[in-house]
């Protein structure tokens, strides 16, 4: 699902992206109910940043990646945690582009995740490649998702990959 937010573009720098664990759904200005397998998941778009809420047997999830005033966690490089019965890993990194090559790019991750059912996507009123964008799926007794933030203004795009549900073992031997 594509849609146009209507805000302006309040976050400025990808530098200034926080991460949080277990914070209460903040408002969103775009939201995407999705039923994985017997997960709920809802992916909400917060301006410029996400939340993503998950909700299984097993227990929920929260993950908060946005501008939060006052916050002491920076965007983290990678997280590793136990979640009662689940694990949850989560990765970021910035892709720093060229004019060219954002224009690209954000082409193409508009289009998958416009089109994908599990998708849900937000641009920014004013240029055509500010966004954010989160695609999901479930497999495996897992949920994955994966975020795109974008900053057309510094060329740079913050993508995430979160994956939460049960650790799968390692084969013997290794």
């Amino acid at each position: 699902m594509l849609t146009t937010l209507k805000t302006a573009y309040t976050d400025t720098r990808a530098a200034d992206l926080a991460w949080a664990l277990g914070r209460e759904p903040l408002p969103a200005l775009a939201v995407l109910d999705l039923e994985l397998s017997g997960a709920k998941l809802q992916l909400r778009l917060l301006g410029a940043s996400h939340q993503v809420l998950l909700d299984e047997e097993r227990g929920t999830c929260s993950e908060t990646v946005a501008c939060m005033p006052g916050s002491s966690t920076p965007l983290p490089l990678g997280v590793a945690k136990r979640l009662g019965e689940w694990y949850y890993e989560f990765a970021a990194r910035v892709e720093t582009l060229s004019r060219g090559s954002f224009a690209g790019r954000a082409q193409e991750l508009l289009a998958l995740v416009a089109d994908h059912p599990h998708g849900l996507a937000g641009t920014f009123p004013g240029s055509p490649h500010a966004f954010t964008a989160m695609l999901a799926q479930r497999g495996d007794g897992q949920v994955w998702w994966r975020t795109w933030h974008a900053y057309p203004q510094e060329g740079q795009l913050v993508v995430t990959r979160t994956r939460v549900g049960v650790r799968v073992p390692a084969p013997a031997g290794l």
